[in-house]
């Protein structure tokens, strides 16, 4: 019987990867929030929540106790000690202040030159683009964690085809099939995922990828909870 991935924290586990020590780190909507649930140690990082929190914990689980805390995406949270509420304003007066060091966030497209797309899509009713736009353009880092594909459909372009949210504003971008590094010269191909090929990536994705001598190796997760190692 196959086993089936766990795609989301597949990429959450490996967003977790790149933060660091001593960091103010900021997780949006969707596969983000599950960032918390990956780091290893919250010694010296503090995750910030766009609606008033630093200090954010990991998810809470279903069988604790309610306790009022909410992430940016109104999911139940846990906070670490030392954590702290503020209003809205001052929270984004953070972000503005270039007070984050890494927002991870998800994303409708991306391409080639680092362009992000995530607040709309022509024709379909949306509530609006909330805190993405400061996000973006203040955060030291962008990492865009999301699925290679929408539908069977590349999320990854040459060029955006729908209205942007920044522009060259993405750094690093996670999928369950590869890790792809932005730089001038195009999408850098840095890990392939363990269960997958370059021939794959390449076909499900519609911008050019620059491939290296050495391309490193990403661990996958399985919903029954283990991995290709275990």
């Amino acid at each position: 019987m196959s086993r089936i991935i766990d795609i989301r924290n597949t990429i959450a586990r490996r967003v977790a990867e790149e933060i660091e020590s001593n960091q103010l780190v900021n997780l949006g909507i969707g596969i983000p929030t599950l960032v918390s649930n990956h780091l290893s140690t919250q010694e010296g990082i503090l995750l910030h929540s766009e609606n008033g929190i630093i200090g954010l914990g990991r998810l809470a689980k279903d069988d604790e106790v309610y306790s009022g805390v909410f992430d940016a995406a109104s999911q139940n949270a846990t906070l670490v000690k030392g954590a702290a509420f503020m209003d809205s304003a001052y929270s984004f007066g953070l972000i503005r202040g270039g007070k984050v060091a890494v927002t991870v966030l998800g994303a409708l497209q991306v391409d080639k030159a680092g362009n992000l797309a995530n607040w709309i899509i022509p024709g379909k009713m949306i509530a609006g683009y909330g805190g993405a736009v400061e996000l973006v353009n203040c955060s030291r880092k962008v990492i865009v964690a999301m699925e290679h594909t929408a539908k069977g459909k590349p999320k990854i372009m040459r060029k955006c085809t729908i209205p942007l949210t920044g522009l060259q504003c993405v750094d690093l971008i996670v999928t369950e099939l590869c890790v792809l590094v932005v730089t001038e010269s195009g999408l850098l191909l840095k890990e392939i995922a363990e269960n997958t090929t370059l021939e794959k990536i390449r076909e499900l994705t519609q911008a050019e990828l620059i491939i290296p001598p050495v391309v490193g190796s990403m661990k996958i997760l399985y919903l029954d909870g283990g991995s290709n190692n275990e």
